[in-house]
């Protein structure tokens, strides 16, 4: 996730979020909430190792959640449900873009800033399949894919008021990310090892970190924004560039998923796990893109 230099802090200053009032105690537990919690929500400031953390183990309990959210309503989380899924990560990703254009004001926007929004989305999508799939049964797919893009719809016409300042960007961020996917793939003949990118999910899970990783560069190097992410904050620091991040992805995706592929042997846990790795993928590269070219 990239920024293009965080917001004004006095124009955050409202009525029961004065930092000077937090400080005067000294350090309490009420400060590290704070510090490490509400600040980065209420300014929308880049990331921390405690977030990081904390947020990390809260995908991980919710996709634990969502298997027994499936199992109570006899869902099976197959390839036709995922795709079903994904206008949600689109819906999620354009709405946060509506939050880093200044269409909607404090109070409200702290719905929109990560990770709120994360369960604001959540909410909606759960709600969404739970109502299609009891209305429909099985035929429930369609209206449930239907909504997602709704939403999305509703979201860019909103976004199209912003205007278009980079449009080229849009294109310039598939074409690298496919690209580089795609080499992958031509890799994927001549090394046995990788066997595991024959999967769908799999390749629609690299494609979607490459796109992220390529509207990453595209912003950090061409357009002086910033990544909010701990590790690859260090990284880009370090090597002085963000095009580390494609290494970075695949050093990290590419034995992940062969773990996954090997040792998750429940069917809708390990499909829940790659939807969950997709939409870290794909929700960022959305947003990004969209944020660039809007020139938000």
């Amino acid at each position: 996730m990239i920024d293009s230099g965080g917001w004004n802090i006095a124009e955050w200053n409202v009525s029961g979020w004065d930092i000077a009032e937090w400080n005067a105690a000294g350090w309490n537990i009420t400060d590290w909430i704070y510090r490490y919690y509400i600040h980065p929500i209420i300014y929308d400031t880049s990331y921390n190792p405690v977030d990081t953390i904390t947020w990390g183990l809260l995908l991980g309990l919710a996709v634990l959640g969502l298997v027994r959210l499936f199992r109570r309503y006899n869902l099976a989380m197959d390839e036709r449900l995922v795709l079903s899924t994904l206008p949600y990560i689109l819906a999620g990703s354009s709405l946060r873009v509506v939050e880093d254009a200044r269409l909607i004001e404090p109070p409200w926007s702290y719905l929109l800033i990560t990770p709120i929004i994360f369960f604001l989305v959540f909410l909606v999508t759960a709600g969404s399949l739970i109502i299609t799939r009891r209305l429909l049964g099985e035929q429930f797919h369609h209206c449930y894919a239907a909504i997602g893009f709704v939403w999305t719809l509703l979201n860019l016409i909103l976004l199209s008021g912003v205007g278009l300042e980079n449009g080229w960007v849009i294109g310039a961020v598939f074409l690298l990310g496919s690209a580089l996917a795609g080499g992958l793939l031509l890799c994927r003949r001549a090394l046995p090892a990788l066997s595991f990118l024959d999967d769908g999910f799999n390749r629609t899970i690299i494609y979607a970190h490459m796109l992220d990783a390529s509207s990453t560069y595209l912003g950090v190097d061409w357009f002086g924004y910033y990544e909010k992410h701990v590790v690859p904050t260090f990284l880009i620091d370090l090597t002085g560039t963000a095009a580390v991040m494609f290494p970075l992805k695949l050093l990290v995706l590419l034995p992940a998923l062969a773990l996954i592929d090997k040792t998750i042997e429940d069917r809708s846990l390990r499909n829940l796990t790659k939807l969950a790795l997709i939409t870290l993928g794909l929700a960022p590269a959305v947003r990004n893109t969209l944020r660039l070219a809007l020139g938000v």
